[in-house]
C-alpha cells in the first residue's frame, strides 16, 4: 500500500515538471534572427500571454539570441488588441516581411495563484519554435511548475520559460 502511494506521488510530481519535445531542436545558426510571436492565453488570468511574451523575450536575449518582440499595435490612440489569433497572423506577416528566421510562440495554460492558505503560484506553458519562411514547427515543448507559498508568480513563470528556452537550445 505504502509503495503504491509512493509511486503515485512520484508520478504526480514528475508529470508537473516535464518537458515534452515533439521534434528535436534544429541547429540554429548564430546569425539567425528571432521574434517572439503572440502566445494564446488559455488561462483565467487576463493578459497572462503578454507577460509570458515579455519573459520569453528576456530569456532569449539572456541566451544571446538576436531576438525582438512583435509589436503590431501601431495606433497609440486605440486600445490594444486582445484577439490572439489576429495578433498572431499580423505578427507572422511582419516577421515574413522583415526576413526573420525563427518565431517563438505557444500558449499559456495556467498562470495563477492557487487558492488556499498558502496561495502557491502555478504556471503551465506550451512553447513552439516556428520557422518563419515555411511556417513549420521545428520544436515544441511544455513545462508546468508550482512554486512555494512565498514565491512570486512572475518568478515561477521565469523559471518555467527559462527551462523551455534552455531545452529548445539543447535539443
Amino acid at each position: 500500500m505504502c509503495r503504491k502511494l509512493f509511486v503515485l506521488l512520484l508520478a504526480f510530481i514528475l508529470a508537473g515538471c516535464s518537458v515534452h519535445q515533439s521534434q528535436p531542436a534544429e541547429s540554429y545558426s548564430e546569425q539567425a534572427q528571432w521574434i517572439v510571436l503572440p502566445f494564446e492565453n488559455h488561462s483565467e488570468t487576463p493578459l497572462a500571454s503578454e507577460r509570458v511574451e515579455a519573459l520569453t523575450l528576456a530569456a532569449l536575449r539572456t541566451h544571446r539570441l538576436d531576438a525582438s518582440a512583435a509589436h503590431v499595435d501601431v495606433d497609440p490612440y486605440q486600445l490594444p488588441r486582445h484577439d490572439d489569433r489576429r495578433r498572431y497572423s499580423e505578427a507572422m506577416a511582419l516577421a515574413r516581411s522583415t526576413g526573420i528566421h525563427y518565431g517563438v510562440t505557444g500558449s499559456v495554460v495556467e498562470w495563477r495563484y492557487k487558492s488556499g492558505l498558502d496561495g502557491e503560484p502555478a504556471v503551465g506553458i506550451a512553447m513552439h519554435v516556428i520557422e518563419i519562411h515555411s511556417g513549420e514547427t521545428v520544436w515544441s515543448g511544455s513545462f508546468s511548475r508550482s512554486g512555494w507559498s512565498r514565491e512570486s508568480l512572475a518568478g515561477t513563470g521565469q523559471k518555467v520559460i527559462d527551462k523551455l528556452v534552455t531545452g529548445l537550445l539543447r535539443g
